[in-house]
C-alpha cells in the first residue's frame, strides 16, 4: 500500500464539499502529507445556462469578467482555508484554475505529482447528471 505524500482537495465551497474537506485535512494529518486545495471556475457554466434561456452571450467578456469578480473572493476563500490549516499541517498550498474543472483537476494533479485526489460530490441523479455529468465521476475516469 503506497502512502500519500500529496494529497490533493478539489472544493467548489458548497457544503456538499465540507466533508471531502474534512476528510482532506485528516489524511494529510495521518500521513503527514501535504495539501493542496484547488477550486476551478468553470466558464462555461454560466454561458450554458444563458445557452439554455435563448439569450445571446459574448463568452469572452462574460469570462474576463467572471475571472476578475470571482477569482477576488476565491482567493480570499482559498487563502482562509490556508490559514484553518496552516497551524495543523506541514504545507498547505491554494490553486485557483479557470476551465473545465475535472480536465484543470487532473491537470493540476499531474502538475504536482499528487498521490491522491479528495472531493466531494453533489449526488445528482437523473436528467441533470446526464446532461451536466459529475465533475468527480469525471476525474476518476481521466486521472491515471
Amino acid at each position: 500500500m503506497m502512502i500519500p505524500q500529496k494529497i490533493l482537495f478539489c472544493t467548489d465551497f458548497s457544503v456538499n464539499s465540507l466533508p471531502a474537506r474534512q476528510c482532506a485535512c485528516e489524511y494529510a494529518k495521518a500521513f503527514g502529507a501535504s495539501l493542496a486545495i484547488v477550486h476551478v471556475i468553470d466558464p462555461w457554466a454560466g454561458a450554458l445556462a444563458s445557452y439554455a434561456s435563448n439569450v445571446p452571450v459574448l463568452i469572452q467578456p462574460v469570462i474576463d469578467q467572471l475571472q476578475e469578480s470571482v477569482e477576488k473572493s476565491v482567493n480570499a476563500d482559498l487563502e482562509a482555508m490556508n490559514k484553518e490549516f496552516g497551524p495543523l499541517l506541514e504545507e498547505v498550498k491554494t490553486y485557483s484554475r479557470i476551465g473545465f474543472p475535472p480536465e484543470q483537476i487532473v491537470r493540476l494533479a499531474a502538475e504536482e505529482s499528487i498521490d491522491l485526489i479528495v472531493m466531494g460530490t453533489h449526488g445528482w441523479r437523473g436528467f441533470r447528471h446526464m446532461m451536466l455529468g459529475s465533475v468527480a465521476e469525471n476525474v476518476l475516469r481521466t486521472a491515471g
